[in-house]
């Protein structure tokens, strides 16, 4: 690794990226008197402020959204946060804890060195004996080779690009992906006048509220978000499901393949070629809603065997109905004018570890750890999907983590605390 700029300063920790979780961190480095710097290739809340829909809005409700020494102070607990009130909360977030956030400077490169790592940015150059990788598991947008075989007549957007309805072209949409931004996307687009069709794969079905409640306080009473991920049988595929189907509206409307067909939005399978100028989609849709719906009946199963044993005086159980498909697009559309026009690709995101040069990373270049904790001695990751527990990647689990991880991080560095102390200081 050749770094541009010779001049390196020295410090114990460095942080790379400045949202919730790099934040969470510094805050715990702070307490434990470990001298860091966080490095931050844009601005603070730099994903949230840049690399979101304009409607976008948090699927967790305020009251949720606390972090480490500072949780949610606003009047309106039950709401969804939209993108300007979660860019404030985290701004001020640092700045009331003066995190040491050096802003737009871009890391370049790290690699091993004497005692530690060296870590390139575009501003100088750092030496330090541990490193906390916070940059997030959304980095670029997950598009498929499938992509390339559209025509250059049809418009192209992914949901990192996406903005708003006004972007895109008259005619038909395909959104490709029905997770949570799928169903979002295709719900605003849907309502904008846009004949919107969502192709449907694998999905987590999820109610906004059950019996009288919001469904996150009840993942959160049962224990469900708090899962370890040593509990698992099948981590890998527990880090890899998609996000659940889920609207953080201030009308609390749902979000379901049932609710999208009752507004007009046609569904289809999921997208598997191109043939002859039209799109072509698999016939196992049926299957696919019948296992979601299976799932989530299984959810429910086991929240109200909770209630039953915990707080039986509540609302009575009505279950969503299972999915219908009444509104089908059949199993090939044509493209261009008189079909599909625009096409978004709602298919997840991958993290960008390509300045990251450390032998950690599995054969599809995803990080390999334990809770967080590298093969590499000193390097740590944070805000991956269940890194440590089913919330890590939200706001709400930045705290936790953050704890957990520093606190390994100090036992490294030889700076033991005890897990007492390190309780009460959050």
């Amino acid at each position: 690794m050749t770094c541009a700029h010779p001049r390196e300063r020295l410090t114990t920790v460095v942080v790379i990226g400045a949202g919730q979780a790099g934040l969470a961190c510094s805050y715990y480095l702070s307490r434990f008197g470990v001298d860091h710097v966080v490095l931050e290739r844009g601005e603070v809340a730099n994903s949230w402020r840049h690399e979101r829909w304009d409607s976008l809005r948090l699927l967790t409700p305020n009251w949720q959204n606390g972090l480490p020494g500072q949780a949610y102070q606003g009047d309106d607990p039950d709401g969804f946060m939209d993108m300007r009130g979660v860019i404030d909360l985290i701004t001020s977030y640092g700045r009331h804890h003066q995190a040491p956030v050096q802003v737009h400077t871009r890391v370049t490169g790290v690699a091993p060195a004497p005692g530690g790592y060296r870590v390139c940015t575009d501003r100088g150059n750092w030496r330090c004996v541990s490193i906390i990788v916070a940059s997030g598991a959304f980095n670029l947008p997950s598009i498929p080779a499938l992509a390339h075989e559209l025509p250059a007549s049809v418009a192209q957007f992914s949901s990192h690009d996406y903005r708003n309805p006004g972007q895109l072209p008259g005619g038909d949409v395909l959104v490709v992906g029905a997770a949570a931004s799928g169903v979002q996307i295709a719900d605003e687009i849907q309502r904008s006048g846009h004949p919107v069709t969502l192709a449907v794969g694998e999905h987590v079905r999820m109610p906004r509220t059950y019996r009288g409640r919001d469904i996150q306080y009840w993942l959160q009473a049962t224990g469900l978000l708090d899962e370890n991920w040593r509990q698992l049988e099948d981590l890998s595929r527990a880090r890899r499901l998609p996000s659940p189907q889920l609207l953080g509206s201030p009308e609390r409307r749902e979000a379901d393949l049932n609710r999208l067909q009752q507004q007009g939005v046609r569904l289809a399978g999921r997208l598997a070629g191109i043939h002859a100028g039209k799109l072509q989609f698999s016939g196992g849709l049926a299957n696919v809603t019948r296992l979601a719906d299976l799932k989530l009946g299984r959810l429910l199963d086991g929240i109200d065997s909770w209630i039953e044993v915990n707080t039986p005086q509540v609302a009575p159980v009505r279950r969503p109905a299972s999915i219908q498909l009444d509104n089908l697009a059949g199993l090939g559309l044509p493209l261009g004018k008189g079909g599909i026009q625009t096409v978004i690709w709602a298919t997840g995101y991958r993290p960008d570890y390509s300045w990251l040069e450390l032998p950690i990373f599995d054969r599809r270049g995803m990080p390999q750890h334990e809770g967080g904790v590298s093969a590499m001695p000193g390097v740590y990751f944070m805000g991956l999907p269940f890194m440590r527990r089913r919330r890590s990647s939200f706001i709400c689990g930045a705290g936790d983590d953050a704890r957990d991880i520093c606190h390994h991080l100090l036992a490294y560095i030889g700076r033991p605390v005890d897990w007492y102390w390190c309780r009460r200081s959050a």
